[in-house]
């Protein structure tokens, strides 16, 4: 007679794990522990006591929530001897509650315990009669309007170890990916369709890291986004009216910003946005100008038509600038040019198809185009705009292709 494992009996006792009928997000695996006996959990916070001969404690992993990169959820499957469940406990925002779909036990099929898993978040309830319209209310948020609040998951003891780790780039693509994904849960449950693979919690402890790296790399990969923002100096982030240039030559020794531009610089480049400086004039204006406010460093390439040999519109300083970070013509569709010339940052980002900003800022240059090649694919007044506007751009590039050229 063959002996009865573990792997037996986790999959004896598995819970049924009825699901959202919209969920965007299925469970990739269940590493399981079983216990005889009190002792502490070792994928969660949780001290486990069996209420009867044998706890198994099922850590349910899912790739995303609606909220963040990784989630890992719980399940305590509580049986007898006999292998009868005498309770059923499960993980539910941070806490753990018994499934009590009546009389103290959750409710059963085919001698399985079913636990229903919110929509998105994967909390886990004994009954959908039991979410009430508060909580409906704020799930549909959270799967909605709210979806990509967090990016990548950090409070978890993966990160926490520094086991993965995630830069802004990571967190604004895992952000992008989730609001794409929002959906309004229908509250309609079904059971789900495939087994979950099972496999010991150690072994599955070991695979959680290297799916999360598979992940950002494929977001990085696979996901439509903005690969560069290439912006001007002049009137787009310092003040032409008060620069000062050394005597007797065009060189600027010092200019104060454009209200909120330092901010805005900083935001950008904690987000993760490949920053390309794209400016006519001489080198030297630009370290000054742009280092006396630190902000020079905050470029990943500087782009100066001293060193290219030619002036805006002219394409070799947006080739120049797309090869500085690695980016060719066939990217131009994912970049964004933002600066206060219609007749040379505009129509020269038009030309090779990239997204064209007008920082309409300041009176000093024209705000009329002189044609269609002039007119600028969005317009802001302050620096401050650009942040929630590239947002908004990188969340249209799932519905954008390359553009025609002028």
């Amino acid at each position: 007679m063959r002996m009865v494992t573990e792997l037996d009996l986790a999959a004896q006792l598995a819970p049924q794990l009825m699901l959202d009928a919209r969920e965007p997000y299925r469970p990739v695996a269940m590493g399981y522990t079983v216990f005889r006996e009190a002792g502490q959990s070792p994928s969660s916070k949780f001290w486990v006591e069996p209420a009867a001969a044998v706890t198994v404690e099922y850590a349910i992993y899912y790739d995303w929530d609606i909220g963040h990169l990784y989630d890992l959820e719980h399940v305590w499957v509580h049986a007898g001897a006999d292998g009868q469940i005498v309770r059923v406990e499960a993980s539910a925002h941070g806490g753990r509650l018994v499934m009590d779909a009546g009389g103290g036990r959750a409710e059963m099929r085919d001698g399985r315990a079913l636990v229903y898993v919110e929509a998105g978040k994967h909390a886990h309830w004994a009954s959908p009669d039991l979410m009430g319209e508060r909580d409906r209310k704020k799930l549909a948020a959270l799967c909605g309007r709210l979806a990509g609040l967090e990016g990548v998951h950090l409070g978890n003891p993966f990160a926490q170890r520094g086991v993965y780790r995630a830069n802004g780039e990571d967190h604004r693509l895992a952000r992008l990916k989730m609001r794409r994904d929002a959906f309004a849960p229908s509250h309609h449950y079904v059971p789900l369709a495939q087994p979950v693979s099972l496999m010991p919690w150690p072994a599955w402890e070991a695979a959680i890291p290297r799916r999360i790296e598979a992940e950002l790399a494929r977001l990085r990969a696979e996901l439509p986004h903005l690969k560069a923002v290439l912006l001007d100096c002049g009137d787009t982030l310092v003040d032409e009216r008060t620069e000062e240039k050394e005597p007797g030559s065009e060189v600027v020794l010092r200019g104060e910003l454009i209200p909120g531009a330092a901010e805005t610089m900083r935001a950008l480049k904690d987000a993760g946005y490949r920053l390309v400086l794209v400016a006519d004039g001489p080198r030297q204006s630009f370290v000054n100008l742009l280092g006396h406010h630190q902000l020079w460093d905050l470029f990943d390439a500087h782009v100066i038509s001293e060193d290219v040999g030619a002036l805006k519109p002219d394409a070799r300083m947006f080739d120049t600038a797309l090869e500085a970070v690695g980016l060719d013509r066939s990217d131009s569709w994912r970049c964004v040019m933002v600066g206060n010339n219609l007749s040379r940052d505009i129509k020269g980002a038009k030309a090779l198809g990239i997204i064209s900003v007008f920082m309409a800022w300041s009176s000093l240059r024209s705000h009329v185009a002189a044609d269609i090649s002039e007119h600028p694919d969005y317009t802001i007044r302050s620096p401050e705009e650009l942040p929630a506007l590239l947002e908004q751009l990188e969340d249209l590039l799932h519905y954008r292709g390359p553009a025609p050229f002028f």
